[in-house]
C-alpha cells in the first residue's frame, strides 16, 4: 500500500513541474554558475549592473516583439527603426538648440520626436500587413531596408553626433541610477510590468493569443483582427522608441551601424522565453529571462578566450534554431513512434 501511494505521488509531483516554463530560469541560473566559475568577477556589482543595463535595450524591444509574435506576426525592422529614430532625434535636438538652448526642454523635444516616430513606424508596418494584405515578413524586410538607408542618407554615409552640451544634460538618462538601479533598468522593469499586465490581464492579450492560434476562428468570434494586429506593431514601435531614448545618451551618436542585429536579439529573446514562433502563445516573463540569457552569454564570452566575442551573433543564431526546434511538438512523438 505504501509503495503504491509513493508510486502515484511521484508522477503527480513531476506533473506539476513545467519544464517549458521553468526552462529559461534554469538556463539563466546555469549560465550564471558557468560565468562565476570562469571568472569570479562575473558576479561583481559592477558587472551585474552592466549586464542588466545592456539587457534593458533588447529586453524593452523584445517585450513589444512578444505581442507581435504571439499574434502570428514578425518584425524584422526594429534595429533599423531604432537607427533612424536615433538619427532623427539627434538632428531635431541639434536644430532645437538655437530656439530652446541646451537644456531639458530640448531633450524632451527629442524624446517626444522618438515616441511619435516609433508609433508612426509601427502603424505603417501594421497597416501594410493588415490592410495591404502583405506578409509581415515582406513588409518589415522592406521597411528594414528603408529605415537603414534613411539613417545612412541623413548621416551622409558617416555619423550623426549630438551637440556636446545637450549630451551633458541627456547623459544621466543612461548613466545615472535610482535606488541603486540604473535608469534603463527601471524603464525595462516598468515596460515589462505593463507588458505582462496587458498580455495576461486584458482582453487585448487574449485576442493576441486567439489570433495567433487561429486567425479565422478569431474573426468568427467577432475579434477585430486587423485592429489588434496593427496595435501589436504600434506597441512594438513604442517599445523601440523607448529603447532608443535610453540608448542615444550612451554614445551620443547614430550611424548606419546603429541597432544592427537588434531584430535577431529581440526575436531570440522572445523564442528562448517560450513564446511560440508560429503564434498563439506568449510569455512576457519568459521574454525578460530570454533577454537576460542573451546578454549573459555575450558577457561570458567577454570573460573567456575560448570563443571569440565576435561570434556572439553566431551563438544567437544557433540559439534561435535550437529553441524553435525544441518548440516543435512532433520531434519527440516521432521518436517515440519509432
Amino acid at each position: 500500500m505504501t509503495e503504491t501511494t509513493m508510486s502515484t505521488a511521484k508522477p503527480s509531483i513531476l506533473r506539476g513541474f513545467d519544464l517549458k516554463t521553468a526552462g529559461p530560469a534554469i538556463a539563466l541560473l546555469i549560465l550564471c554558475v558557468i560565468g562565476f566559475l570562469l571568472n569570479p568577477a562575473f558576479l561583481s556589482e559592477g558587472n551585474i549592473t552592466n549586464l542588466l543595463t545592456r539587457s534593458a535595450f533588447i529586453g524593452i524591444i523584445a517585450v513589444g516583439a512578444t505581442f507581435v509574435i504571439t499574434a502570428g506576426g514578425i518584425d524584422l525592422s526594429v534595429g533599423s527603426m531604432a537607427a533612424v529614430i536615433a538619427g532623427v532625434m539627434i538632428i531635431v535636438m541639434n536644430s532645437a538648440v538655437d530656439t530652446f538652448g541646451t537644456g531639458v526642454t530640448t531633450v524632451l523635444i527629442g524624446c517626444g520626436c522618438s515616441i511619435i516616430l516609433g508609433l508612426g513606424a509601427g502603424l505603417v508596418n501594421g497597416f501594410l500587413t493588415t490592410k495591404g494584405k502583405i506578409e509581415a515578413f515582406i513588409v518589415t524586410l522592406g521597411t528594414m531596408g528603408i529605415y537603414r538607408s534613411l539613417v545612412t542618407y541623413f548621416a551622409d554615409g558617416g555619423t550623426l553626433s549630438l551637440n556636446y552640451d545637450i549630451r551633458g544634460v541627456y547623459r544621466p538618462v543612461y548613466y545615472d541610477s535610482f535606488f541603486g538601479l540604473p535608469i534603463p533598468v527601471w524603464v525595462f522593469i516598468i515596460v515589462s510590468i505593463a507588458g505582462w499586465f496587458l498580455m495576461n490581464r486584458t482582453a487585448f492579450g487574449r485576442y493576441c493569443t486567439a489570433i495567433g492560434s487561429n486567425e479565422s476562428v478569431a474573426k468568427y468570434s467577432a475579434i477585430k483582427v486587423d485592429r489588434v494586429k496593427t496595435l501589436t506593431y504600434v506597441i512594438q514601435g513604442l517599445c523601440v522608441s523607448l529603447a532608443t531614448i535610453i540608448y542615444v545618451p550612451r554614445l551620443g551618436s547614430a550611424s548606419s551601424s546603429t541597432g544592427v542585429l537588434w531584430e535577431l536579439e529581440a526575436i531570440a529573446a522572445v523564442i528562448i522565453g517560450g513564446t511560440v514562433l508560429k503564434g498563439g502563445y506568449g510569455r512576457i516573463g519568459g521574454t525578460i529571462l530570454g533577454a537576460l540569457i542573451l546578454t549573459t552569454i555575450g558577457n561570458i564570452l567577454n570573460f573567456t578566450d575560448m570563443i571569440s566575442n565576435y561570434l556572439n551573433g553566431t551563438m544567437q543564431g544557433l540559439i534561435i534554431i535550437v529553441a524553435v526546434w525544441l518548440q516543435r511538438g512532433d520531434w519527440g512523438r516521432s521518436k517515440s513512434a519509432d
